[in-house]
């Protein structure tokens, strides 16, 4: 059982690395393509039937649609944090931190509440299957970047 699953886990990285490839002139692809990506391997994974695929596009698409607001302030409050800490500004930097934090929180609820969606839409055999790998959750697939819902390791947009 545990060589099945580290088999899976190393199908699934692999897959992952080649999955975020780059688009024209190396640029990553833009979230759309990421989100059919996501989808398609998921498919083939989990033998999703059209309405599933369906489905799964729009939760993906809403997700990353309301990630937008959050993750456009949570760029300015980085930059603000950089010039609270490059003048000393304690305040600023425990207030901005906090802001931070907020949005970080917010950004996570939209990821989850986007997952939550997606596994209520599997079958029985398909959750079973699905929980025996490492999917969602922070730092699995390199959330560290764009931001968006991470179920199987989905880069966040």
């Amino acid at each position: 059982m545990k060589l099945a699953k580290l088999f899976v886990t190393l199908v699934l990285l692999t897959t992952l690395a080649f999955a975020q490839g780059r688009g024209p002139g190396g640029a990553p692809p833009d979230p759309q393509t990421r989100i059919q990506m996501r989808v398609s391997f998921l498919t083939t994974f989990l033998n999703l039937t059209d309405a599933q695929k369906a489905s799964a596009t729009t939760i993906f698409t809403d997700a990353y649609t309301a990630s937008q607001t959050p993750q456009s302030s949570l760029k300015s409050a980085r930059q603000s944090l950089s010039d609270a800490v490059k003048s000393n500004n304690t305040g600023a930097i425990d207030q901005v931190s906090a802001t931070i934090g907020a949005l970080n929180g917010q950004l996570t609820a939209i990821d989850s509440k986007a997952e939550a969606a997606f596994y209520a839409l599997l079958t029985a055999d398909q959750q079973a299957k699905y929980d025996t790998t490492p999917h969602g959750g922070p730092g699995f697939g390199g959330p560290g970047g764009p931001r968006g819902p991470r179920g199987f390791g989905a880069p966040r947009y």
